[in-house]
């Protein structure tokens, strides 16, 4: 029995034969390796200069990678890399993580010009990695503030897209009346806009003048500013929790390092 032909199949186009010795090179600056950081970030967490200014010391031709001046935006650079800014080679700092339990009196900046007392003096001995306050607290308020060289993380923490949660106690010169307790609940209009806590309640055990705040707000003196704008002078202003860190076990100016467990915490959830 003669067996049928098959039908013509439809051109298809050829694919080329393999040639490895022909193959493109993949550029060894890939993106999908995970070690890989941008080449002005590389410098900004150096403590070089900034991002912008960064990507002008690149342009400008001033930053080397393995002996070779890199002038292309969004380069990208391994640990292992050697590079250098004006012939002379820079490594990034290890990163530091830490939690202060900050007392009254001091000023939350890295330097002030009237040679106020700062909460920098409080970690004179932390090292030699430089870091820097995550967000501020005020020269009256104490508790829990957080000390980093982790720009991303700082921001993250910082930044109000984000909100990192905080708890504060506040002792206020007053009781605070339901009627003002139910305005702060409902949320209020401040010269800066309108602010709404995420929870309020007076504190158990204590009398109606020592309140529990939670909120997400990083304005400037928000707390303070949410009673003064009720007509009530706050005392005393404690902040027990920012972000999952609280100042347990640390007293008034003590400070520690933040465990790995801590730090991812953060990370994932700041």
């Amino acid at each position: 029995m003669q067996s049928k032909r098959p039908g013509k199949r439809p051109d298809r186009p050829r694919r080329k034969p393999s040639n490895p010795g022909s193959a493109e090179k993949k550029p060894a600056n890939r993106d999908g390796d995970k070690d890989l950081v941008r080449l002005n970030k590389f410098l900004a967490h150096s403590g070089i200069a900034s991002r912008r200014e960064a990507d002008d010391l690149i342009k400008a031709g001033l930053v080397e990678v393995n002996g070779k001046t890199i002038t292309e935006m969004g380069y990208k650079v391994k640990p292992t890399d050697q590079v250098k800014f004006n012939g002379a080679e820079i490594k990034q700092e290890k990163k530091v993580y830490m939690v202060l339990n900050k007392p009254k009196g001091f000023i939350t900046t890295t330097d002030d010009p009237k040679a106020r007392k700062t909460v920098m003096e409080l970690l004179s001995n932390a090292g030699g990695e430089r870091f820097y306050p995550v967000g501020r607290l005020d020269r009256k308020t104490t508790g829990v503030l957080l000390f980093t060289n982790d720009g991303d993380l700082a921001k993250k923490l910082t930044h109000p897209s984000h909100g990192a949660r905080k708890i504060y106690e506040v002792g206020l010169d007053k009781n605070l009346t339901k009627a003002d307790f139910h305005k702060i609940q409902d949320g209020l209009e401040l010269e800066d806009g309108p602010i709404k806590v995420d929870d309020i309640q007076y504190i158990e055990g204590k009398s109606r003048n020592n309140i529990g705040v939670i909120l997400h707000s990083g304005r400037n003196r928000i707390v303070r500013r949410i009673f003064e704008s009720l007509g009530y002078e706050v005392s005393k202003l404690d902040r027990v929790f920012f972000a999952g860190i609280t100042k347990k076990n640390l007293n008034r100016g003590q400070w520690r390092y933040l465990s790995e467990k801590e730090v991812q915490f953060l990370k994932m959830n700041g």
